[in-house]
């Protein structure tokens, strides 16, 4: 859990000053930079996961498996294994 800082032990003082003339007494929201932020699935590996089953459902089908049959095999509707092996 993020907890909240005091802005005079973060920031320099003339910074604070700065803010200041906007905002005072408030509570203030700074996002984190956009190059710390993963994109979904990544820190837990389902990403990867989902990347190898598309793979390996392409490669069935590339194999002769039918739609209808990949779809009971993965557990997938027809619509998005259509998704999966007729887009890159």
């Amino acid at each position: 859990m993020k907890r909240y800082k005091k802005a005079e032990t973060v920031l320099p003082k003339e910074l604070l000053d700065e803010i200041k003339k906007y905002v005072q007494g408030e509570y203030l929201y700074i996002p984190s930079g956009s190059e710390s932020r993963r994109a979904w699935g990544e820190k837990s590996g389902t990403r990867k996961e989902l990347a190898a089953r598309n793979k390996a459902i392409r490669s069935d089908f590339q194999a002769g498996s039918s739609i209808n049959t990949l779809s009971e095999s993965y557990f997938l509707s027809v619509n998005t294994i259509k998704k999966i092996v007729y887009t890159k």
